[in-house]
């Protein structure tokens, strides 16, 4: 086994190295003036400068909701993608999406999709170096060469490019260093998990011009089998790569040119079906990772790739001009089967394919006591899906959705000084909206659909639609703050948040719903395929402060939200033409109220550096949210608001870390311990039994050996408990739509399945233990 492990150690290391040695790129790396040197808490980490208001500050001096984590903070804890995050940042869920290996599911505050529909608009916005991530679809990055990761809480508008309404992501990158660097790390652990990520950075002449890059080879076996396929489940098979070229002829001009490119091509995640077969009465397998699914065409693959400009000019100290300019696209080939068994019961091959362009341009004032930003900001993005559903008998049901976005906005948010205790901040946004979509979807009998290689017949065109809606808003923000002293902050801030409508790639047309004590004639009702805008109203109070001699920092918020014509996406099994079909259907709940508090302390509990060199720190989050709806009409056109809940919000979050450093020979040793806790959680508007996640805590543990700043050896533990916990899943089932009770054939006592004739309650978990030992190098 050592053989077997040191071998694909160098194998990925090795292969890394080719990569990056064959391109003139090379990336920086060295650790971030701000980073508190892993996961104990430094005297500078009072002082890490965020970006949240688009200049640079203190965190502590920042009146918004934010946490941020430098690049060697994350590498101490072993952080490997950014769902890591969430387990340590109050009211955030962050999960790969079901059936996906790099589709994210994200939550603000309550705010985010169940459901990753290609053509919706996030909730919470994902931001590459300032580049918005217009689709779900591979944004589940991978950590590895990023200053600091930056989540910032409630609605963004008035400072970035794309208004997000639950709040955002950022990954910042690190601006190349002045001396050549050269930097290796490696990672082995359980479940062959083998690592290798070489970065480095070089100056060219008088160091003018910089160029710089990255390459990540990160591989690992599946936490369990597909035992139809062979293959393995949960696996991991990415290549990844950035290139970096920066010129800065002087300090008046800044220019950066960055490309990134990821391959996975691990194998398809099938899911653990939590009942038997209806028909079929094969059992539930023991191993929640093993899986049953006959589908694997076409081929599992994920593609994505992109670049940005960025270039600012300082024609005076207090004025900077900024452009942003940046195109993502990414490719996706997805064998999806839903029921998770051998047959073809419920099998979806899909491809997803999303394209965007995006600029943005910003003009920054700095004259001391008033600071201010004014921005313009232009999206063109479209976002194709086509995929079957394959049921019983030889029914497929095609569907090829198209959905284009055009928009535009003008922001600005400026802050005043009125003294060194006040100021206050006001802010706004005119947004357009332009959405077009094109929907397709045909009936085939006798099997799948020839755009998938199938032998079917068509028998029907259920839905030949067009759509074009354009959406308009103007969201204002405004705070003021408060600083009695240097290290206090009190602040309250109101800002309104917005996401436009659209339409629904997976409608169907030619369905209708029944309204309250009538009959459905079969006529075209479109808000099966169209739904309307949202809009959250927030409000927050919130508290910084460092404290006993800057040994204790202190982080306090308090929030509420009214938020109207929520989007909830999600998807039902019916009958069209007396064929079982499936639909996708976004309903626009009409009314909900969002009320939540946070915490996030830091102290310093021991140290002696002066004398022994010893530390002991603590860091914690708390979060609490109360989410309701109080007014959500269902297809009776009953108000079931007092029995629907708020999809992947927990109502506490919470975690605590205790990190210990000693001196060791000529470096230190630093041990550290993080436990966090999420409370239930329905998966679902309504509650579904089975895959509603029941409170549960994970705990993790690192203990990293540091030599003289250069070479460092470190153990992390995730999960150490093995424990197991739901993060996403299917359900096509009925359900008493009062109870979320499945309903039961009143003759034989079995569910009744509403698409497919196994029965689909299908659930994908969060990883499982994993024990992994890394080796750092630096030069």
């Amino acid at each position: 086994m050592a053989r077997t492990m040191s071998a694909r150690i160098a194998l990925n290391l090795g292969t890394a190295a080719l990569a990056l040695f064959a391109s003139p790129a090379f990336a920086q790396d060295s650790a971030s003036p701000q980073a508190g040197g892993g996961t104990a808490v430094e005297p500078e980490d009072i002082d890490i400068v965020v970006t949240a208001r688009r200049r640079e500050e203190s965190l502590l001096d920042v009146p918004i909701a934010v946490s941020a984590f430098s690049g060697a903070q994350l590498e101490a804890s072993g952080a490997i993608d950014v769902t890591d995050l969430s387990n340590v940042t109050p009211n955030v869920t962050l999960e790969t999406s079901r059936g996906t290996n790099s589709t994210l599911t994200a939550f603000i505050r309550g705010v985010g999709q169940q459901d990753p529909v290609a053509g919706f608009e996030a909730g919470v916005g994902i931001y590459l170096d300032d580049v918005y991530l217009n689709r779900p679809q591979a944004a589940v990055l991978d950590i590895y060469d990023v200053e600091r990761i930056e989540i910032l809480r409630g609605p963004q508008g008035t400072l970035y490019g794309r208004n997000t309404i639950g709040g955002a992501v950022k990954y910042v990158s690190r601006r190349l260093a002045d001396d050549p660097t050269l930097r290796v790390r490696a990672s082995y652990g359980t479940f062959n998990q083998a690592d290798g990520v070489i970065s480095g950075s070089l100056p060219i002449g008088d160091g003018t011009v910089r160029i710089g890059g990255a390459v990540a080879r990160l591989t690992r076996d599946g936490f369990g089998k597909n035992l139809t396929t062979g293959l393995e489940n949960y696996d991991k098979n990415i290549w990844a790569g950035r290139a970096t070229l920066q010129i800065e002829p002087s300090s008046e001009f800044f220019f950066r040119l960055t490309g990134d490119y990821t391959k996975d091509k691990s194998n398809p995640r099938g899911g653990h079906r939590l009942i038997p077969g209806l028909s079929s009465g094969i059992p539930v397998l023991p191993n929640v990772f093993d899986s049953r699914g006959g589908l694997n065409s076409p081929r599992q693959e994920v593609e994505a790739y992109g670049g940005s400009l960025l270039m600012e000019a300082h024609p005076t100290d207090w004025l900077t001009f900024r452009s942003i300019t940046g195109y993502r696209k990414d490719d996706s080939a997805s064998p999806i089967d839903f029921d998770s068994l051998a047959a073809v019961d419920v099998d979806v091959p899909a491809f997803y394919n999303n394209e965007q362009f995006s600029q943005e341009v910003q003009a920054l004032i700095d004259l001391g006591g008033f600071n201010g930003l004014l921005g313009g900001y232009y999206l063109d993005a479209t976002a194709r899906t086509v995929f079957d559903v394959r049921l019983p008998g030889g029914v497929t049901a095609l569907t090829f959705g198209d959905v284009g976005t055009k928009t535009g906005a003008i922001f600005g948010d400026f802050t005043y000084d009125m003294s060194e205790m006040f100021s206050v901040s006001v802010g706004g946004r005119y947004t357009w909206d332009n959405r077009e979509s094109t929907i397709l979807r045909r009936t085939y009998l006798g099997g799948g659909s020839p755009f998938f290689g199938g032998t079917g017949t068509l028998f029907a065109t259920t839905s030949d639609f067009k759509g074009k809606a354009t959406f308009k808003k103007f969201t204002p923000r405004a705070s003021v703050s408060f600083k009695p002293t240097q290290d206090h902050t009190l602040y309250a801030s109101y800002s309104q948040g917005f996401k436009g409508g659209g339409f629904d790639p997976r409608g169907q047309s030619t369905a209708c719903r029944t309204p309250a004590g009538g009959a459905c004639n079969g006529q075209q009702i479109y808000d099966f395929i169209g739904f309307d805008p949202e809009t959250v109203d927030s409000y927050e109070i919130g508290y910084k402060a460092s404290l006993l001699d800057r040994r204790v920092t202190v982080a306090l918020a308090g929030f509420h939200a009214d938020y109207t014509d929520v989007q909830v996406p999600g998807s039902i099994g019916t009958l069209i033409n007396g064929q079982q079909t499936f639909i996708g259907v976004t309903t626009n709940a009409g009314k909900a109220r969002i009320n939540g508090a946070e915490a996030e302390v830091t102290a310093r509990l021991f140290d002696d550096v002066a004398m022994s060199g010893d530390r002991l720190t603590y860091a914690g989050t708390l979060g609490w949210i109360d989410a309701k709806y109080t007014r959500f009409i269902d297809a009776r056109g009953t108000n079931v608001a007092d029995r629907r809940a708020f999809q992947n919000t927990p109502e506490w979050t919470f975690s605590q870390t205790l990190a210990y450093t000693t001196p060791v020979g000529d470096g230190s040793l630093d041990i550290s311990g993080t436990m966090s806790y999420r409370s239930a959680a329905q998966q679902f508007e309504l509650r579904t039994p089975g895959l509603d996640q029941g409170a549960y805590g994970l705990f993790d543990a690192n203990i990293v050996y540091k030599i003289d700043d250069r070479f460092s050896i470190g153990v992390h533990g995730k999960n150490l408990a093995d424990k197991e916990y739901v993060v996403s899943g299917y359900n096509f089932l009925s359900q008493n739509p009062d109870t979320g009770n499945f309903n039961r054939n009143p003759a034989t006592g079995r569910l009744i399945p509403t698409l497919g004739a196994e029965g689909v309650l299908t659930a994908y978990y969060g990883n499982p233990r994993q024990v992994f030992a890394t080796f750092t190098a630096k030069f």
